[in-house]
């Protein structure tokens, strides 16, 4: 099939949606930026610094299903998050160094308070953080021990050392 170069009007829509920064459907799948918890497959973004973690899912209107945000410590230690400046309902899931699920906070509501929002601490230390929309781990029945299986660019992201 020849190639119609005469209407660049394709091209230009696929170059202004990675402009904008938004990933086209399976993007993060394939390049291996995914994980899996009970059963079910996560698109996810990765937030391995403190600049990236501190801004986590803040100011966000929505988190597309089936995706969520992964924050990688270097140490596994007891950890808290909070729901400053944002708009959304989530789960946070604590894993520890092994992957294993050690705490959840289930549908912890968003929080327009500032300084204000309470913390959702962990129940034990932790090295790894799954954010999910909330009832994502009611929906998958998620018990304590629970294994977190990374893709490859997440296994890449979080280090050889695990």
């Amino acid at each position: 099939m020849r190639r119609d170069r005469s209407n660049p009007l394709p091209l230009l829509a696929v170059a202004a949606v990675l402009a904008a920064g938004l990933a086209l459907p399976g993007c993060a799948t394939e390049n291996g930026a995914w994980v899996e918890l009970g059963g079910a497959r996560y698109e996810v973004e990765i937030a391995n610094d403190d600049q990236e973690r501190a801004r986590g899912l803040m100011f966000r209107d929505r988190l597309a299903e089936g995706s969520g945000m992964l924050f990688i410590h270097e140490r596994e230690e007891m950890q808290s998050y909070w729901m400053k400046n944002t708009r959304i309902p989530l789960d946070i899931l604590y894993f520890d160094s092994a992957r294993r699920l050690v705490s959840q906070q289930r549908d912890v509501p968003p929080c327009s308070l500032g300084n204000g929002c309470p913390p959702y601490p962990s129940s034990a230390p932790a090295r790894y953080v799954l954010e999910l929309n909330a009832g994502e781990a009611a929906r998958l029945k998620l018990e304590d021990g629970a294994t977190l299986l990374f893709g490859p660019a997440v296994e890449q992201e979080a280090g050889a050392d695990d």
